[in-house]
C-alpha cells in the first residue's frame, strides 16, 4: 500500500468522550460514552520488530504459495478474490509491514543483502503468518488485515465492526461538490453524514466545504464506528469542522432539527435474506448492522427519507446510496406519494458502472 504523508496521530483525544459542535443556540451536546480504542493500521506503527532476511523470505514464499493455492476457488464460489488479487494484496502487506519493502518484492529479487541481515518490521513475524492465514483460511477482508482502506485520496482506518468504504460511494462526494458550487448557503451550512462508519463521507464533505463556516456532523449507532471515525477525523486534522456523535441516524441531531443544509448517507440496504449469499469477506466479517436493510432492504432508506422532511431546512440537499434501480425508483415514488410536497428536484443518478445507485434532491 502507498505510504501516507500524514504523521502518526496522538490517540489521546480519541479516548476523550467528547464529540460536539456548538449548535446555533445553547450549549454543545456532549456524548459521555467511553469509546473503545481504535487499532493503529500496520503502516502507521513504528518498526519495532526485527526478523532476518532469510526468515522474511521464508514467510513470503509460504504466503505466495498460500495465495497461489486458491486459484479461482473463491471467485467461482462467491465472486471472492482469485490468486492474482491475493498476490497483489500480499505485495501491499509487504509494503505496509516492512520498513524496506523493496527487498522482498519480485522486481527487487537481486540485492546485496545477506540472508542473516536483520530487517525492521511493523508487526512481528508470528503476526505476519497469522494475518495472512486469516486472509486465506478465514476470508478475513484484506482491509481488516492491514487496518486501513485507500478510498478516493484518503487512507482510512478500518477494523472489525466498521464497514469498509466502497469505491462507488465516492461518487456521493461529487454530487455534494456539484450541489455546493455557486451556493454559498449550502457551502456555509450545517451538514450531516448519517451512519458514518469510518467517517469517509464526513471527511470528504468537510474538505469540499473548505475553510468557510460549513460544518459536518457524523453520526453512528456503533461505538466502534464512532471511535474509528473520530480517529480518522483527527488524522486529517478536521476535528474542529467535524463532530462525531454516537446514536441512531437523526437522534443525536435533535439540537439542530430543521437547520441542516444538507446530509448524505450510505445506509444498510441489503435485503436480510441476501446477506448470507454475499462474498464471505462481507457476510462473515463486515458488521451486519451496516449491511442489513430489512426484508426488502428499504427500512433505513425510508426512515432517512422521512427524517429529511423534518431535519433539512428549505433548499437543503440530500444524497442517498441505494442497492440499485429497484430501490432508487421505490424511494422516488415514496417521495412523490407518501411525503408529497416535501422535496423537489429529486433525481436518480447512476454510478460509474451504470447502476442507478443514488437518489438526490432538495427540501421544498
Amino acid at each position: 500500500m502507498k505510504s501516507s504523508s500524514f504523521a502518526r496521530p496522538s490517540l489521546s483525544s480519541i479516548l476523550q468522550p467528547v464529540f460536539s459542535l456548538r449548535p446555533k443556540h445553547g450549549r454543545p451536546i456532549i456524548c459521555s460514552t467511553i469509546l473503545p480504542k481504535p487499532h493503529t493500521p500496520i503502516y502507521l506503527r513504528p518498526p519495532a520488530f526485527q526478523a532476518t532476511l532469510s526468515e522474511l523470505k521464508k514467510w513470503h514464499i509460504w504466503a505466495k504459495n498460500q495465495a497461489t493455492s486458491v486459484g479461482s476457488t473463491f471467485s467461482d464460489l462467491d465472486n471472492g478474490p482469485d490468486s492474482t488479487l491475493l498476490h497483489r494484496e500480499l505485495n501491499w502487506l509487504v509494503e505496509d509491514a516492512l520498513e524496506q519493502p523493496a527487498i522482498l518484492l519480485p522486481q527487487n529479487s537481486r540485492n546485496n543483502y545477506d540472508d542473516a541481515t536483520p530487517l525492521s518490521i511493523r508487526a512481528c513475524l508470528d503476526d505476519l503468518y497469522k494475518l495472512w492465514k486469516q486472509r486465506i483460511e478465514e476470508r478475513r477482508p484484506f482491509q481488516y488485515v492491514v487496518g486501513c482502506e485507500h478510498w478516493r485520496d484518503l487512507i482510512l482506518s478500518v477494523e472489525e465492526g466498521v464497514l469498509i468504504p466502497r469505491p462507488e460511494t465516492e461518487m456521493i462526494l461529487d454530487l455534494v461538490d456539484n450541489a455546493v458550487k455557486g451556493n454559498e448557503e449550502l457551502k456555509n451550512g450545517l451538514w450531516a453524514d448519517l451512519g458514518t462508519g469510518s467517517g469517509a463521507l464526513a471527511i470528504g464533505v468537510a474538505r469540499i466545504l473548505g475553510l468557510g463556516c460549513g460544518r459536518v456532523f457524523a453520526t453512528d449507532l456503533s461505538p466502534i464506528a464512532v471511535a474509528v471515525a473520530s480517529y480518522n477525523v483527527e488524522r486529517y486534522n478536521l476535528q474542529d469542522r467535524i463532530a462525531v456523535r454516537l446514536g441512531s441516524w437523526f437522534d443525536p441531531l435533535k439540537d439542530v432539527q430543521g437547520e441542516l443544509s444538507g446530509f448524505v448517507s450510505n445506509p444498510p440496504y441489503i435485503p436480510s435474506e441476501d446477506i448470507n449469499g454475499l462474498q464471505a469477506e462481507v457476510s462473515k466479517h463486515e458488521p451486519r448492522l451496516a449491511l442489513d436493510g430489512g426484508a426488502n432492504g428499504m427500512n433505513d432508506l425510508i426512515h432517512l427519507c422521512n427524517g429529511a422532511a423534518s431535519m433539512l431546512k428549505p433548499g437543503g440537499f440530500f444524497a442517498f446510496e441505494t442497492n440499485g434501480e429497484k430501490q432508487s425508483k421505490f424511494l422516488v415514488d415514496y417521495m412523490h406519494t407518501k411525503v408529497k410536497g416535501s422535496f423537489y428536484g429529486v433525481n436518480i443518478i447512476s454510478d460509474f458502472a451504470g447502476i442507478q445507485r443514488f437518489v438526490t434532491g432538495y427540501r421544498a
